[in-house]
């Protein structure tokens, strides 16, 4: 399986972090994992998480404007892309269909070659233009997965919150993680 990642510079950066993690422990399970950052993304998950260990990760980084990317084209046959944090500004972009950096142009990749585009959104509360770009997505065959975390599992930390949002994200994906089950 092959997954690119888009962190944007929306609030959620513990989110992004997560994601990543669990990434690198499933790697028997992802065979490359892509990582493009918008311009605020970084400062954003300095600001909320305190450090810059986003420099720290195995996986390549692209350029947000670098078409070359792999995952830039459906030929590359990337399996998945998620965008996570997803800004509302991106959900706006995808939704009107304008490709103007590789964040916006693999989304539309994802959508045209019916592959799986998750947006983890982070905002509240919605204006009817999310809304309404939100149902484009997900008319277009999008997933739109709301970074609402939940507490069955008697989460202890902020990280193990998110976790339960990237659970079930990486399921959307189609990746087998550990993680909190109803009825198990």
């Amino acid at each position: 399986m092959k997954i690119a990642v888009a962190i944007t510079g929306a609030s959620g950066s513990v989110y992004a972090k997560v994601l990543l993690d669990s990434l690198m422990h499933l790697q028997q399970q992802v065979k490359e994992t892509g990582v493009v950052w918008s311009d605020n993304a970084r400062t954003v998950w300095q600001h909320e998480l305190g450090n810059e260990d986003y420099n720290n990760y195995p996986f390549k980084i692209w350029n947000k404007n670098d078409f070359m990317a792999p995952f830039a084209s459906g030929s590359a046959g990337y399996d998945a892309l998620i965008i996570c944090p997803c800004s509302m500004g991106t959900a706006g972009r995808i939704a009107g269909g304008i490709s103007n950096d590789l964040i916006t142009r693999a989304a539309d990749v994802m959508l045209k070659e019916r592959r799986k585009l998750i947006c983890v959104v982070r905002e509240t509360p919605y204006n009817l233009v999310h809304l309404r770009n939100m149902t484009t997505i997900t008319e277009a065959g999008g997933i739109i997965c709301p970074a609402t975390p939940s507490f069955y599992s008697k989460p202890q930390s902020i990280e193990e919150v998110a976790y339960t949002v990237i659970h079930r994200v990486l399921q959307l994906a189609g990746i087998n993680a550990d993680g909190y089950r109803w009825g198990s």
